[in-house]
């Protein structure tokens, strides 16, 4: 093949040095693109590297990288006293999937599956965990998000030293897999703390570390419930549970809650064989109430009497705020039926993805299997920090400065409304969390009062859609613990703004 005509094929456009890609990056993509339009045919020869590299000007070393390339992939070959050439099988025909043929009448034709999921996969992928966002348009600092710590108050500049002398002196085995239940060391510290600050009966070998309490809770309904099984759940409730639950095929007996927590009688009566309960009862979440000491008696008699399981998740019981943090009904338990869940993410920052799981004796192995199946453990470094931080009294410390912080953030919460919204919210203070409840009048409907906030941006959860089956009431979640007093005001005074326009005579007119 003339040189003239190889580089008139080739070279369009031609060449350019100074376009920051390497010489021979363009030579082989130039040639690779020639070769799959069958400019370059299959079985052509290709001329000398040599004279390809005098007749475009560049190096040899840069064509030979070229050829190089295209010969590692396929596209071209080299026959010993011969020459290179085109390669007859090209490797991108290869990996297309062959053109639709006509179908004959001995042929039967199969249709596409119209939902490529199973059914687990549909239920998973409509369990909503989380309301879905599109987190790059998060505004992270909007008031009134619940659930958000302190972040610009955690030390932060503690924490990278701590990881960076730990870096300094971690051995290389570290660096391997490790036990599926977690550090050791951390494992120890955790249940020092929950043995002290939270009433719960438990040695080290009985902590798992998890990604967070959302595996957690995946992992206990994974290896607990069986498709069909009926688990009660409080309603309103957690929406990760729901999630967790409904991922497993469990069948959900919604049970009411009132000022003492989860009805347990109610839900006797609903489905006195159901296979688990799920619990908060130290706070309820979302509606703050707190499970009396009768009701949980109650409980752990029916899952003693029934063999059935507890899953107690305890979120947020650090942060109470009249008297000492409730005791755990863990810790009331004498027959080994509740699973306890603990979170990082509420006490130092979400980011982390460290949480725990204090499981009975006889399932810790099941526990352990799960744990290691799932993604074999915890990210090792984080997993020593934290240790080292909790170890310190770097922990302790940093609990009660946010929980005198956040009481008062509660405070400027409860007289900003107040002040601005007395007229039309009705709230009042909480012994314990990081959220309010603020009740609206009932010619406003909480969904409809979120939608219109975001629009003045201010981040509000209408309690409604946590709700299963029993009637909502209506009333919104404002978090308060990541704000300070300016943001605070500013969203209140974005809130009262969009309420004073929802009046009574806009509602009727608009709906």
């Amino acid at each position: 093949m003339d040189n003239n005509i190889l580089r008139a094929s080739l070279l369009s456009p031609m060449l350019d040095p100074a376009s920051g890609v390497a010489l021979y990056r363009q030579l082989y993509e130039t040639m690779r693109q020639a070769i799959l339009k069958g400019t370059l045919a299959a079985g052509t020869k290709l001329p000398s590297t040599r004279t390809l590299a005098q007749t475009l000007g560049i190096s040899r070393t840069t064509v030979i990288q070229a050829f190089d390339q295209l010969l590692a992939e396929g596209y071209i070959y080299g026959k010993a006293g011969s020459g290179t050439y085109v390669a007859q099988a090209l490797p991108d025909e290869l990996l297309r999937l062959p053109a639709p043929q006509a179908h004959s009448d001995d042929i039967e034709e199969v249709s596409p599956p119209s939902n490529p999921l199973s059914q687990r996969g549909k239920t998973i992928a409509s369990s909503a965990v989380a309301p879905v966002q599109k987190w790059d348009q998060v505004i992270q600092h909007q008031a009134f998000r619940h659930g958000i710590p302190a972040l610009h108050e955690f030390p932060f500049k503690l924490w990278s030293q701590l990881a960076t002398r730990r870096w300094k002196h971690i051995e290389p085995a570290s660096f391997g897999y490790s036990d599926p239940a977690g550090y050791r060391p951390l494992r120890q510290e955790i249940a020092r703390y929950l043995q002290a600050a939270r009433g719960v009966h438990c040695t080290e070998e009985q902590i798992i570390i998890m990604a967070g309490s959302q595996q957690a809770l995946h992992l206990a309904v994974q290896l607990l419930i069986d498709p069909g099984d009926e688990v009660w759940i409080e309603d309103p409730c957690y929406m990760g549970a729901r999630g967790a639950l409904l991922s497993g095929g469990a069948r959900l007996v919604s049970v009411p809650i009132d000022d003492e927590g989860l009805n347990v009688a109610q839900g006797i009566a609903s489905s006195p064989r159901a296979r688990m309960a799920y619990v908060t009862p130290s706070h309820q979440f979302p509606v703050g109430a707190v499970m009396s000491l009768a009701r949980r008696l109650a409980l752990l008699h029916w899952a003693s009497q029934t063999a059935r399981w507890i899953l107690e998740d305890d979120y947020d019981s650090e942060y109470r705020y009249t008297g000492h943090p409730l005791a755990s009904l863990q810790g009331l338990d004498q027959g080994g039926r509740v699973i306890y869940i603990g979170t990082f993410s509420k006490v130092l920052f979400p980011a982390l993805r460290l949480g725990y799981l204090v499981s009975p004796p006889e399932l810790i192995d099941a526990f352990r299997a799960a744990r290691a199946a799932a993604d074999r453990h915890a990210h090792m470094l984080d997993q020593m920090v934290l240790t080292d931080f909790m170890a310190q009294e770097h922990f302790a410390r940093h609990l009660r400065r946010m929980r005198s912080l956040y009481e008062e953030r509660q405070g400027i919460l409860l007289d900003t409304i107040l002040k601005e919204l007395g007229d039309i919210l009705s709230v009042k203070a909480a012994s314990a969390g990081m959220n309010l409840l603020a009740h609206l009048p009932s010619y406003l409907q909480d969904t409809m009062v979120a939608q219109r906030a975001a629009d003045n941006e201010v981040s509000v959860t209408p309690i409604s859609k946590y709700y299963i089956q029993h009637p909502p009431f209506n009333a919104l979640l404002l978090g308060y613990a990541a704000y300070n007093q300016q943001e605070i005001h500013q969203g209140i005074h974005r809130l009262a703004l969009t309420l004073r326009s929802l009046s009574p005579s806009y509602i009727q007119e608009n709906t």
